[in-house]
């Protein structure tokens, strides 16, 4: 992908994120639109894809936690444009139970939307990167990958398990011009937690450290996590929690 100037360095290049019909995915959809790129925008909820394909995306009904619709995915982003720049394997929900509380099967659910989900998507993305020569993945993180607050058990798990997997593809992709990141968003007013936080920062404002993640330089960062557009130091227990993350 190399460096490009800021107005040119997405126009042209495909995009691909799940979970895009709200909050987070939405933003990152619409940025990347603006500035030019082919996104594609997947989701479980068709009225919210309605959304992004009146501004211009190609949008497709995908549960990320099925694999075969998770490849259908990716074969339709190649067949539409020739290739896949950057997948952000956004996808994901939040819950709050504690673990003797937790119904069976849930603690599975959250698991198979937040790891699985991106696993599908980096499998079928990963070698098509390697016959194009690049590619760009982000994986969407949060701090309770580090420190779970009470009643975050299978989030804080499945997000710590991203992150291990984050890692692991970055090493096996190290022989390429692959580069697999993490993104915090940070505290952010989407409705993951099923409320309106307005004191959080908006969706929009993680645009800006996605953006850099999609335009890595050739040996730029792959296996690291970034927040606010600088790596972020995970596992450091001098970093409180955000409140309200």
């Amino acid at each position: 992908m190399g460096e490009a100037t800021p107005d040119m360095a997405l126009r042209g290049k495909t995009i691909v994120i799940t979970g895009a019909a709200s909050g987070i995915g939405r933003a990152l959809a619409f940025g990347f639109l603006a500035e030019g790129a082919a996104v594609l925008a997947a989701d479980i909820s068709e009225e919210g894809l309605a959304g992004l394909a009146s501004r211009g995306a190609s949008t497709q009904l995908t549960d990320v936690a099925e694999r075969e619709q998770v490849e259908a995915l990716i074969a339709r982003a190649v067949a539409e444009t020739g290739r896949i720049d950057a997948l952000f394997n956004n996808a994901g929900y939040g819950a709050r139970k504690r673990v003797e509380d937790t119904a069976p099967g849930s603690f599975e659910k959250m698991i198979a939307v937040h790891l699985f989900g991106a696993l599908h998507g980096m499998r079928a993305a990963i070698p098509r990167m390697r016959a194009q020569g690049c590619g760009r993945i982000i994986n969407t993180l949060s701090r309770a990958a580090e420190v779970s607050a009470p009643g975050q058990a299978a989030y804080s798990s499945a997000k710590a398990a991203l992150w291990a997997l984050t890692r692991a593809a970055a090493h096996e992709t190290a022989d390429c011009d692959i580069l697999v990141n993490g993104l915090i968003p940070g505290p952010t007013n989407t409705g993951i937690w099923g409320r309106d936080m307005p004191r959080l920062q908006s969706a929009d404002a993680v645009y800006p450290t996605a953006r850099l993640l999609a335009t890595l330089p050739a040996g730029g960062a792959s296996g690291q996590v970034f927040w606010n557009e600088k790596p972020y130091p995970l596992m450091d227990p001098a970093n409180e929690v955000p409140k309200g993350l």
